[in-house]
């Protein structure tokens, strides 16, 4: 598969669409309501993607004609397992990355284990004491 790079001109092009949130030199971001509009309109009047793409300002030239197709694959699979709210919440970095402390359950879970280690420590501190 190869991998399109935009150059500083093609994602000032693309950013002056609506449907883009943010671009780089190797991805578009799409407007969450973009993407739930697009499949319907695939299932609807069963419009290609290539249409589809174009009837919502997107110059292909740029954005590259086999973009549309692998975006619309992608997003109908998640509508057929999620529906509307799969492609509504953002799923990109799901799982990776430090979760952030903001609950107090999280921060006594966390002084819980801290004071277990530090039990465990003291016992086998003492436990090489006995030995020696």
């Amino acid at each position: 598969m190869r991998r399109t790079e935009y150059s500083t001109e093609q994602i000032k092009t693309l950013l002056k669409n609506r449907n883009v949130t943010k671009c780089s030199t190797r991805s578009v971001a799409y407007r969450k309501e973009f993407k739930i509009w697009a499949v319907k309109e695939y299932y609807a009047q069963g419009i290609g993607p290539n249409a589809i793409f174009q009837k919502a300002g997107f110059d292909l030239n740029v954005l590259g004609r086999d973009k549309p197709k692998s975006c619309l694959r992608l997003w109908r699979r998640i509508y057929k397992t999620q529906g509307e709210e799969g492609l509504m919440t953002e799923s990109r970095g799901r799982g990776g990355g430090r979760k952030a402390l903001n609950t107090s359950t999280d921060v006594k879970y966390l002084q819980t284990k801290l004071a277990y280690l530090e039990a465990e420590n003291r016992f086998l501190k003492k436990l090489k004491t006995n030995k020696t």
